[in-house]
């Protein structure tokens, strides 16, 4: 077996060489990645082959066979690659795992490699690591489905809420005329809103890999979003809640919806963490003619500098808060970080104890064409 493992060593970068150069040619969704990007983790499979060849000289044809059990790791972590690719179907993997194959089978009939054994532990080894992988693949899939869907059953509840309250607010005898045409204005646009995301909450039940949710974007004026956004969490929320907008004509192409959303979950996230005594800021200022800065800021006890990054990612979930109104952060900020990163933009954080916590979200107002678009979504 010392033979073979030194062939394969020999040869591992012909081997890669090989396996990338047919791999571009057979399967569709490599011609979308880098060099990089579709290697992955497969040198590091290869190189576990090596290590089993040089450990065993025998293993059964039984893939728990404990012998075999380094190649899960790296076998793992390329299901998840490929999950998050925004790419590669199940299929697809598959095929690169049979190409993979068959190029060390070819360098090892090249190399007059004859010995049974060694086909029968390079068959076990590619065959567990298939099999690791799709696992990874499918369970990151369904982990995607299951995140985006939970976004948005969680984020109804607000237009929901916010509608239930009108009609409280309409069956009261004391409202004046005035007030409740505003208030039968902002009941039939938060149900409208509602009604669009169960659209959304369908569209993420079919969720593929490395997509999250779908996205419909339009010529619009965010201005009248950002404003009802303001009316709605004035109306809901008892804390006090500044609008700064000093511009009155916020065109772009947008999906409201999804920005509203976005909006939605950072103030929400603010009165959740933030000190109920001072008051929350929601600012909106053009930045050049091609972006939009949007921010949210409070006070209250900072986000611990350790945590700031995490809290933004897809498979992360924030402690709960005793009040009992408003739940877990940790879908919502995952929503943020998406819809700003769809728009051609990026989502800031700063927390300090004597300054406050601050989300500022950077948008391009031209990033993309009008029209439906899915996210891309990252595991990590």
């Amino acid at each position: 077996m010392k033979k073979v493992t030194q062939i394969l060593k020999n040869n591992s970068q012909l081997i890669i060489e090989d396996w990338e150069r047919q791999v571009f040619e057979l399967v569709k969704s490599s011609t979308s990645a880098n060099r990089i990007a579709l290697r992955d983790h497969v040198p590091n499979i290869l190189n576990d082959i090596i290590g089993i060849m040089v450990e065993y000289d025998i293993i059964n044809w039984n893939l728990e066979d404990p012998k075999i059990a380094l190649i899960e790791s790296n076998s793992i972590d390329h299901g998840r690659h490929r999950a998050s690719s925004g790419s590669f179907s199940a299929d697809e993997i598959l095929h690169e795992y049979i190409i993979f194959h068959n190029v060390i089978l070819r360098v090892l009939n090249i190399n007059g490699v004859k010995d049974h054994n060694t086909y029968n532990i390079l068959k076990c080894c590619v065959d567990k690591s298939m099999l690791k992988s799709m696992e990874a693949y499918t369970k990151s899939i369904e982990e995607m489905q299951s995140k985006l869907v939970a976004t948005l059953a969680h984020d109804i509840r607000n237009p929901l809420s916010a509608a239930r309250l009108g009609i409280e607010m309409l069956n009261t005898e004391d409202i004046d005329q005035d007030r409740s045409m505003r208030v039968k204005k902002m009941t039939m646009n938060s149900v409208n809103k509602a009604l669009e995301m169960l659209e959304g909450l369908l569209d993420s039940i079919t969720v593929k890999a490395g997509e999250g949710m779908m996205l419909t974007y339009a010529e619009t004026d965010l201005y009248s979003d950002i404003e009802t956004i303001y009316q709605e969490v004035s109306e809901i929320y008892s804390e006090e809640i500044i609008l700064e907008c000093l511009d009155k004509d916020l065109h772009g192409i947008y999906d409201a919806v999804a920005v509203r959303r976005m909006l939605e979950n950072l103030i929400t996230n603010a009165i959740k963490y933030g000190d109920k005594n001072t008051p929350i800021t929601m600012k909106i200022e053009k930045d050049g003619d091609d972006y939009l800065l949007l921010s949210v800021h409070n006070h209250g006890n900072p986000i611990p500098q350790e945590k700031q990054k995490a809290i933004f990612d897809f498979l992360q979930y924030g402690k709960q808060t005793k009040k009992p109104k408003l739940k877990s952060w940790g879908i919502g900020l995952t929503l943020v970080k998406m819809v700003a990163e769809a728009h051609g933009g990026a989502v800031e954080l700063t927390s300090e104890k004597n300054k406050g916590t601050e989300f500022k979200i950077r948008i391009s107002s031209n990033a993309n064409k009008p029209g439906k678009t899915r996210t891309k979504l990252n595991l990590v």
